[in-house]
Formats: C-alpha cells, structure tokens, sequence
C-alpha cells in the first residue's frame, strides 16, 4: 500500500548495479554471425562491445561461452575477447548454455542474482538458458541490440517468449546509464564517457560536441 510518509530520494531495488549484475555473452562467434538476419551485423557487434566495456568499466562479472568452437561455430568475437583477455572461454556441446555445468557453476561463483544476457541467436542460445535460469530464481535481462536472430521475426518473437517468462529487455546504452546512474560518480565517469563516444552514435557525437563547446566535464 502507498505511504507518501515513506517516499524518499533512494533508488529501486529492481536496478541493476554493479553489485548486483553478472553479464552472460552466448555464442558471439563468426558462424553465429553469418546466420544473423534480424539486424545490421556490424550494430550487434558495436552492441556487444559497448556492452563488454560497461562491464570491464563497473567490474561486473563476465562469464563467455562459445558452441562448437573448433569444429563449427569459430572462435569467440575478437572484439569482445579483447575487451576480457584474461577471461575463461567456456566452451559447450549444449545448445542451451544452461545445461552445461562449468558456465553454471561459473554464473554461481559470482554471486549475483541478475543476469544480464547477450548473444546469437536469440531464439535459441538466448530463450534457452534465459528460461531455464528464471525457473531456478534468476532476474533476466535481455540485451536485445547485443543480441540477434535468424530473422527479424525470430528475434522478436523470442524477445516476446522470454518477457512472457520475466525476462526484461534492455539495450546496452540503458545498461550502462543505469550502472553509472549518478554523473557526479567521478570513479567511472571517464570510462563511461569514453564508451559513449566510441559506440553510442549520435549519443556519442553529442558528448564529443559537448565536451569541445562546454568543457571536457560535460555530463549527460
């Protein structure tokens, strides 16, 4: 029941924090890539990095999984390896990523209860473990713009088959905005700043233009 007597300036518990988060990427591997129609391949992958800097920025855990690594699918995204390279790539035989024991145990070490999801495709390597991790008690975030399928209805229709479920969906700029939170968070103010003009377009461009005619501590 609301009691204006309890409102007060403080966020919710539902936000993700770099406490509380573990990022998950599944299967950003060439093959993977090569059957990906529902958008432009070269966004999904400026996604998926923005995305893996705004962990490696805020120290949240990051588990990788490859499929078929060396004898179908190719090795992981460089550009995302690059981003962890001292990082285990968990290889799997298992099309759903949540029934293979080591990334399990692996998401379990960390601690966190939320999962913010990546990969290919997402009507199979998303929707399978993202189901199976929320029947066991997981919070499930979907990056949908780090993420791609088969086709454009693929993709959408597992979108809408794991919000079904409760899973939420996301984009990767909404992701890190909401871990950084607070411009006045010097700490990461930088890092974030940086990952803006690198990957966030016209987002970016603006942060460029802002810091040239306002000064280099523009926020926003």
């Amino acid at each position: 029941m609301f009691d204006i007597a309890k409102v007060q300036a403080a966020p919710s518990a539902d936000l993700l924090t770099p406490d509380n988060a573990v990022m998950l990427f599944v299967d950003h591997q060439p093959q993977m890539f090569f059957g990906t129609g529902s958008g432009d391949r070269a966004a999904i992958i400026n996604s998926t990095v923005g995305l893996a800097k705004a962990a490696r920025a805020f120290d949240v855990p990051a588990v990788l999984t490859t499929v078929a690594a060396e004898s179908f699918s190719g090795p992981l995204l460089p550009q995302l390896a690059e981003v962890f390279p001292k990082n285990e790539i968990i290889d799997r035989t298992t099309m759903n990523a949540w029934e293979d024991e080591a990334l399990v145990a692996a998401v379990r070490a960390t601690g966190r209860k939320k999962i913010i999801l990546a990969g290919l495709w997402t009507e199979v390597c998303l929707v399978l473990p993202a189901l199976s991790a929320l029947e066991q008690g997981y919070e499930v975030y979907v990056v949908s713009d780090a993420s791609g399928g088969v086709s454009p209805a693929a993709h959408e229709h597992a979108i809408q088959r794991m919000i079904a479920a409760g899973a939420v969906p996301v984009t990767w700029v909404q992701v890190l905005l909401e871990l950084q939170r607070d411009w006045a968070r010097q700490e990461t103010y930088g890092a974030v700043m940086e990952i803006v003009k690198d990957h966030a377009g016209a987002y970016g461009l603006g942060v460029v233009y802002a810091q040239s005619v306002i000064g280099a501590h523009a926020a926003g």
